[in-house]
């Protein structure tokens, strides 16, 4: 897939996913994830390699609602540094005021991938809609809680706040489920709570914030830090790290990454490696990446105007962010309980996570890059 290289790596012989896509029902191949990582190395060291048909890239669409955040860091970088372009893909991005409104992009055929959270995946698998996440971007949600400093003046427990206007990015989003998971613990009445959908744009938070439109946010970063860096905001709780993740969920949690309807996955294979490829590639990059390493390939509208502001916030994030792409079981099962919370359902009940990713993609990719 490479334009400068003049052999293409063959993919696998078997399918990602199989099953009855009609009912929405999949499941991994029998041969099981060890056995298949086996046999996916053989093929790419003893297969015999074809002569690249064009030079033409492939087009995907992604869909995506707030791009220059830093929950997406993963995808930007590598389409910034030019890994996506050197798998020979040419994304064309499809930006959404909300994780929500990015999966109806999907859903109506809009938009061929959806960078989101994990949870939208269980919930559409749930419903019987064949849709697979195929790599991981971060181990935590990268959410904070935080309340307009107006308001937290004098306050001594969150209880003390009746009819709170709580910005999010809309409803069904990450946002959303992050604020009610939190407020569930602290015991506050989430029907006390007014949510207010303010979409993912900067300006939009923002005006929204200083205008007192909201008593507070649930929100990513950078634009949480840089309130709290401004005193307009003070943080309540956050999921930036493995720790705080911890203390919230009960351990780190399957968050930002990449998914697909199964028969895309599935007739566009190579296009879903060269996805996963480009986002290991920047997750490698990004374990050794500097100040000026960041500043030089992250558009500057992303900074807010405050280089030192976004790399502080960068700082506060950069753990959760995944090593490798791989799925961890403990993290998938941590989204299947916060899940299982948020609807009032039994863990018992929830839908089968293993039908719900694949870690074969980011296999081949890590075997790919190390060769």
């Amino acid at each position: 897939m490479c334009p400068n290289v003049q052999t293409q790596i063959p993919l696998y012989a078997e399918p990602i996913f199989h099953g009855n896509y009609s009912r929405g029902i999949v499941v991994f191949d029998s041969l099981g994830r060890r056995n298949f990582t086996a046999m996916a190395a053989a093929s790419l060291l003893s297969a015999p390699v074809a002569i690249l048909a064009a030079n033409t890239p492939h087009r995907v669409n992604i869909a995506l609602a707030a791009r220059s955040s830093l929950y997406h860091l993963p995808l930007v970088l590598a389409d910034q540094l030019g890994f996506f372009k050197a798998e020979g893909l040419q994304v064309d991005w499809v930006d959404c005021d909300s994780g929500s409104q990015a999966l109806q992009m999907a859903l109506s055929g809009q938009a061929d991938v959806v960078s989101g959270a994990f949870e939208h995946v269980l919930d559409l698998q749930a419903a019987g809609m064949p849709y697979g996440a195929f790599v991981l971007q971060s181990r935590a949600p990268q959410i904070s809680v935080g309340l307009a400093s107006r308001r937290a003046a004098g306050m001594k427990h969150i209880t003390e706040l009746k009819s709170l206007k709580l910005g999010i990015s809309s409803l069904g989003s990450a946002t959303h489920w992050v604020a009610q998971h939190w407020l569930k613990q602290v015991g506050f009445s989430i029907d006390a709570v007014h949510f207010v959908e303010l979409g993912g744009g900067t300006v939009t938070v923002m005006e929204a914030m200083r205008a007192g439109a909201v008593d507070g946010l649930c929100h990513v970063d950078p634009i949480l830090h840089y309130l709290e860096q401004k005193n307009d905001l003070r943080i309540l709780a956050d999921t930036r790290t493995l720790s705080s993740t911890q203390r919230m969920y009960g351990g780190a949690l399957a968050s930002a990454c990449l998914f697909g309807r199964m028969d895309f996955l599935q007739r566009k294979k190579d296009v879903a490696l060269a996805l996963t490829t480009g986002v290991v590639r920047a997750l490698n990059w990004l374990k050794t990446a500097g100040p000026t390493d960041i500043l030089k390939t992250v558009p500057s509208h992303h900074w807010m105007g405050d280089r030192a502001l976004y790399l502080g916030a960068l700082d506060k994030v950069r753990e959760s962010y995944s090593l490798d792409g791989v799925f961890g079981r403990e993290a998938v099962q941590t989204a299947g309980r916060a899940r299982a919370m948020r609807l009032g359902i039994k863990v018992g009940k929830m839908v089968a996570l293993e039908r719900s990713y694949t870690n074969q993609l980011a296999a081949l990719a890590k075997r790919k890059l190390s060769t």
